[in-house]
């Protein structure tokens, strides 16, 4: 199996933003009105009783993929491929960024691309990447 960490963030503010751009998934624990938040401890206890519920119960299907997902490793070499292109492209300002690749990123974890789809776009990154160099010469 893979190995699956949980960050939870400090009791009185969460997590800050750089903690939060680290995490694939982000959870919402739904409350109701009378108690709009939760503290850490109860947090914690939720999250893994349905950890421990989703493990004793049945074996959830597995889609068939002709490739495995993209290991959290690629995935960041193709965001940092991204980001450094579209600051070539000037379409990124670093100085003024947006959140855009936090956005970016958290539609990437939605997607869950596979080893050939993160391929495909680094190539196609490195095409423009290209014309980019052979456009400034």
């Amino acid at each position: 199996g893979k190995v699956v960490g949980l960050l939870f963030g400090r009791e009185s503010r969460g997590l800050k933003n750089d903690e939060l751009q680290k995490c694939h998934y982000h959870v919402n624990i739904p409350t109701g009105e009378a108690y709009s938040s939760l503290n850490l401890a109860m947090a914690v206890q939720v999250l893994t009783y349905e950890i421990l519920q989703a493990r004793l119960g049945e074996d959830i299907p597995k889609l068939k993929w002709d490739r495995p997902l993209a290991s959290s490793e690629a995935m960041e070499r193709l965001f940092e491929h991204l980001e450094s292109t579209l600051i070539q492209v000037k379409f990124h300002d670093q100085d003024n960024p947006r959140q855009l690749m936090t956005r970016i990123k958290r539609m990437f974890s939605r997607i869950q691309p596979d080893e050939m789809e993160v391929n495909i776009l680094r190539g196609f990154l490195s095409a423009i990447n290209k014309l980019g160099k052979t456009n400034e010469s």
